[in-house]
């Protein structure tokens, strides 16, 4: 059975060759299909999800309980924000500084820092925690779950941003990614409006989105 740190590495391999492609080059400075971000910024976003997690592994962690993972996702502000508002403003910015040395840089950075975690993440302990600065802690399993949407889901956005076809990802990488999907929704919207969703197209909702 596939762990979910090898779930992650696998992802993040999907999200490297992605970035690699010459057509999100050829795009690096045109909008993309986000509002507000280019294909460029988003580029650096998809790349912050490797990018980021050895600085959060580094990251001291407090003497507190760890987030369950659907409160992360229930305590999180940019749920549900508007474009402009402050945590998505801050979110892009992240993404074109990732992105601010070109699409070059970027594979060679994202590569690198992909490497270090392929040789560091197998030896991290089962009950290792981490902390999202300035918010709360998770079990490193759980916040590689989130790792694993935001790939998901922004290797979608990057593909069609720039007209490829999007990637094929594992089941060990999207079954994770469905159900915590599933059960965001189900908790927005009802049990009854997504089961209609998934199963009863004559009576679906207009809207099941998650986040």
């Amino acid at each position: 059975m596939t762990t979910v740190r090898q779930a992650y590495l696998d992802a993040a391999g999907a999200a490297l060759t992605l970035l690699g492609d010459p057509a999100v080059a050829a795009r690096w400075d045109e909008p993309s299909a986000l509002e507000a971000f280019t294909v460029g910024g988003l580029a650096g976003h998809l790349a912050g999800q490797v990018l980021g997690v050895p600085d959060v592994l580094a990251t001291p962690v407090p003497d507190d309980e760890p987030a369950a993972l659907l409160d992360h996702y229930l305590r999180s502000t940019w749920i549900g924000a508007d474009v402009d508002a402050a945590t998505n403003v801050a979110i892009r910015a992240v993404g074109d500084a990732n992105a601010a040395g070109g699409p070059e840089a970027l594979v060679e950075q994202t590569a690198a820092a992909l490497a270090t975690l392929r040789a560091t993440l197998s030896a991290e302990p089962a009950g290792r925690l981490v902390h999202l600065t300035g918010r709360w802690s998770l079990t490193l399993d759980d916040y590689l779950t989130t790792r694993l949407l935001e790939i998901a889901v922004h290797d979608d956005d990057l593909a069609v941003s720039v007209g490829v076809d999007t990637p094929e990802l594992p089941d060990a990488v999207l079954t994770p990614v469905f159900a915590l999907l599933t059960t965001l929704s189900a908790r927005k919207h009802g049990a009854p409006a997504v089961l209609r969703a998934l199963a009863r197209a004559e009576r679906a909702p207009s809207d099941i989105s998650a986040i």
